[in-house]
């Protein structure tokens, strides 16, 4: 499961001989990898287990890290990965009301939990826009245009509107109109805009609806079942048997849950 930012991940490794048998490496390396393709080098160390090893490393950046160990006298390698969580996922549900839900009050499970509520968000996400506010950062390149469309409504409010030109021209967000249903900005001026330009807004929905925390409720419950159960049910039996698949998506997505959806879809892919 992914890491918060900031955790401690405990990294483990073992050293064998080309026999198979566990041995005490003459020495141990292990390299970090970070998402913007810098290296760690955290110190390993043997535990008590002749020829395991370990070495934490505290997390300084969201995104995918490469671990890599090496190991001489005898040469042995041994490769991994893990991965590290923005700072604030965002998540439809609480954490503890998705556990609540799921009958699962053991601590042991949080890391289980909030790993498919982060997947059920973004499949509610892929259908109804940004439900979790956030601020979004995208480049645009407009030239003399009326109105320029940001790309995830509903949008809430602009931050800034700057010009990626050396020289360009900046827009006062207080001179600008932005319809949060449609995303589009225009000038109150009349006046046209002039790329490429960088636009900051915060989009969401500062209230959520029953009926999209509804369709997550029943998203979670699908893919945990799925996920976690003893085995896939069989057809006629628990909620498969009122589960359709959605083109493309084969059933992952319950028929119901995307029916609670409906009346905030705006068409796939806009999250």
């Amino acid at each position: 499961m992914p890491y918060d930012l900031g955790a401690t991940a405990r990294l483990t490794a073992e050293c064998r001989e080309p026999g198979g048998a566990l041995v005490t490496a003459g020495t141990a390396t292990v390299t970090v990898t970070l998402p913007d393709g810098t290296t760690a080098t955290p110190t390993a160390a043997e535990t008590s287990t002749v020829g395991q090893y370990r070495a934490d490393y505290v997390t300084a950046d969201a995104g995918r890290h490469t671990v890599r160990w090496v190991f001489t006298s005898p040469a042995h390698a041994y490769t991994d990965s893990f991965d590290v969580r923005d700072q604030a996922p965002p998540t439809v549900l609480s954490l503890q009301d998705a556990k609540s839900l799921l009958k699962k009050e053991s601590p042991a499970d949080d890391p289980l939990v909030r790993f498919w509520l982060e997947a059920t968000t973004r499949a509610v996400e892929y259908f109804v826009g940004p439900v979790v506010v956030r601020t979004v950062t995208e480049d645009h390149q407009v030239g003399l245009e009326r109105s320029l469309a940001l790309r995830k409504t509903p949008a809430i409010s602009l931050v800034s509107v700057t010009s990626l030109r050396a020289g360009g021209y900046d827009y006062d967000t207080g001179l600008l109109h932005l319809d949060p249903v449609t995303g589009a900005v225009t000038r109150t001026d009349g006046g046209l805009f002039t790329g490429p330009l960088q636009v900051v807004y915060r989009a969401g929905r500062p209230i959520i609806s029953a009926n999209i925390l509804a369709g997550s409720q029943l998203i979670l419950q699908h893919l945990w079942r799925t996920v976690s159960g003893p085995g896939r049910p069989q057809r006629g039996m628990d909620d498969f048997d009122v589960t359709e698949p959605i083109p493309g998506l084969g059933y992952a997505i319950p028929n119901r849950a995307r029916q609670m959806l409906n009346p905030d879809d705006d068409g796939p892919g806009i999250a």
